[in-house]
């Protein structure tokens, strides 16, 4: 039985005691009435894909869509101009005649992030992945341009993720959608990799967000895929999910599971104040992933 995350006793690891709640239905599909989230849920016990709403004194609800959709957000996007963020028209102007004729990035290897090898001042590289370079400018502090490099696919992919999250506490927003690139709501906080390698507390808050978030991409007909702890965040207490890029893959990724199951069993008891070696960590993904092969076998 799946343990609620918003249970007390919550470990981290589906596989925990069941929460307190009535349960009635078929062996096939079972309606719970789950008792610390106040929320009935319908899942096969067989895959137990389910997810859970926060009761009514832990914030916002984080499974729902409506509270974070905005009235007039569609048509203000589509003449590519935010309500939050006026001067957008301007900005994409400057991406698309400043940033993009100068900025040079190349995917060199397949499996290996791509280069970035020139970018116009005053533009900044924050990061980059197998795909693409997260870029900002001053003047637009809570926004990023994710610039795909030539060749590279997935960019409709990523947009249509996008599309289908709307507004939502644990994710970006796609604002704009041009040709190569996305302007995305910027996240800021520090992933789940560098609180390891930096000995900073993972709160269990943390693991609870992610899950729900990960429900509700479910809901919205989305497959959470490559989901660890360089694609999530800690921000201010609270947990986002920085990468959505794969979520249209159909098939089943467990990496989030086998991350909550040893956040709950290693890393709560035994490791959660520690610094992590990166070489170590680095060790302990190519085994993993050594591992999960196999078992996928």
């Amino acid at each position: 039985m799946f343990e609620c995350p918003y249970a007390p006793n919550f470990n981290g690891d589906s596989g925990g005691q069941q929460a307190p709640g009535q349960m009635t239905g078929s062996r096939e599909r079972v309606n719970e009435d789950c008792g610390p989230c106040a929320l009935v849920i319908q899942y096969k016990k067989k895959d137990a894909r389910f997810w859970h709403r926060p009761p009514d004194d832990a914030g916002r609800n984080w499974a729902g869509k409506e509270d974070y959709s905005g009235m007039g957000k569609e048509e203000s996007r589509a003449a590519g101009e935010d309500t939050d963020f006026p001067g957008m028209q301007r900005f994409i102007r400057e991406i698309e005649s400043k940033l993009l004729p100068e900025l040079v990035i190349a995917s060199e290897q397949q499996h290996e992030p791509v280069r970035v090898h020139r970018v116009p001042a005053p533009w900044k590289t924050l990061g980059v992945g197998n795909y693409a370079a997260v870029l900002v400018h001053p003047d637009q502090p809570d926004l990023v341009v994710k610039v795909y490099a030539p060749g590279r696919p997935g960019i409709e992919e990523e947009a249509e993720v996008y599309r289908r999250l709307g507004r939502h506490p644990a994710y970006s927003e796609c604002l704009h959608a041009g040709a190569g690139y996305l302007v995305l709501r910027r996240l800021t906080g520090i992933t789940l990799y560098q609180c390891l390698l930096r000995g900073i507390p993972i709160p269990r808050q943390v693991i609870m967000d992610i899950d729900l978030a990960l429900g509700y991409a479910r809901s919205v007909g989305l497959n959470p895929h490559d989901v660890h702890g360089k694609n999530v965040m800690l921000q201010n207490g609270r947990g986002k999910v920085v990468d959505v890029s794969d979520f249209l893959k159909q098939e089943p990724c467990l990496m989030w599971d086998d991350l909550k199951r040893a956040y709950g069993r290693f890393y709560r008891p035994w490791l959660s104040r520690l610094r992590m070696p990166e070489p170590l960590l680095d060790t302990v993904r190519r085994g993993y992933r050594i591992w999960r092969k196999r078992r996928s076998r």
